[in-house]
């Protein structure tokens, strides 16, 4: 979907399993903060906000593992949308966007991240139409390039 954040995600080796843990795990933290109030379930935010706690230091792998398979399953068990607009799958893009946070999958928390924000501001017609993503994946872009120099590899 964002031809210029797949070739800084190649150029960085983020896609490496072992390379860039803390850049991966702090853009797709970043990315899921920008679609937090489009969260439904407080187990969800307290999964992104457990995220935030281990980039800070104040819990561990383990408790960051738990996370990640809460927010996996909260994920997988979301009901859906019943808004036959589309609006109502932001709340669908956003947790799933925390789950590969999570999961230390940048790519794809970016990708869940964009569809939540554009289903959010103008429901399904929205993400048809590819400008609507412009401004999401512009940020995306510029805040990878910012993260990159806090966390060189």
């Amino acid at each position: 979907m964002n031809d210029a954040l797949d070739a800084l995600s190649q150029q960085l080796g983020l896609g490496l399993a072992c390379a860039h843990e803390r850049l991966r795990l702090a853009f797709g933290h970043a990315c899921a903060c920008r679609v937090e109030q489009f969260i439904e379930q407080e187990d969800v935010s307290h999964c992104l906000h457990g995220l935030g706690a281990y980039l800070d230091g104040t819990i561990g792998q383990a408790e960051l593992a738990a996370l990640a398979a809460q927010a996996t399953r909260l994920a997988n068990q979301h009901q859906g949308s019943r808004s036959l607009d589309g609006s109502g799958h932001a709340a669908v893009s956003a947790t799933y966007a925390v789950a590969n946070a999570l999961a230390g999958k940048a790519r794809q928390t970016a990708d869940y991240a964009a569809y939540a924000a554009v289903y959010g501001q103008g429901g399904y017609g929205a993400v048809a139409d590819r400008q609507s993503f412009e401004p999401e994946l512009a940020w995306q872009l510029g805040c990878l390039a910012r993260l990159a120099t806090q966390y060189p590899q």
